[in-house]
């Protein structure tokens, strides 16, 4: 790896488009990456490039309510992307920090998403829980579980 500072950066949605159809849509039944909520207003895209200028992690923050306080304001986590060759090197989590200083920005009470089992341990071990039972995603026919993270400000 280069001597060059990854950094998180906010992203058009089209930048999105290529990382998450490679990571998110690969083995499912759809290659559509788009969401409805991507351009919702206050939507944000984040995303780290490497030296060569290709986007190897994204995530999208969307303010969406939290089922169980829908009072409070809540931001919705989807298409947390890292490319495949750098995963399990930190890039998740620099987005996800990224996302939870967004948040607080946002007087956020939660964080929550809808998280694939491969990925569970990433988010408990960033102080997410899960909440209720598994369900089959739609979109991915993957195997899923809500999380949600409680922001203190």
């Amino acid at each position: 790896m280069s001597n060059t500072k990854l950094e998180v950066v906010e992203l058009q949605t089209s930048e999105t488009y290529e990382l998450r159809t490679a990571v998110l849509r690969d083995n499912t039944p759809t290659s559509d990456p788009k969401y409805a909520e991507d351009s919702n207003p206050g939507t944000v895209h984040l995303g780290i490039f490497d030296a060569h200028e290709n986007l190897i992690a994204t995530s999208t923050w969307v303010i969406n309510p939290w089922q169980e306080d829908s009072t409070a304001q809540a931001i919705q986590l989807r298409g947390m992307a890292v490319a495949k060759n750098r995963q399990s090197a930190g890039l998740g989590a620099m987005l996800l920090t990224a996302g939870v200083i967004h948040a607080e920005k946002l007087k956020a009470k939660y964080i929550w998403a809808k998280a694939r089992d491969s990925a569970l341990n990433f988010y408990l071990r960033h102080d997410f829980s899960v909440v209720g039972d598994g369900f089959t995603e739609g979109t991915t026919q993957m195997p899923h579980h809500l999380v949600v993270r409680k922001i203190n400000f």
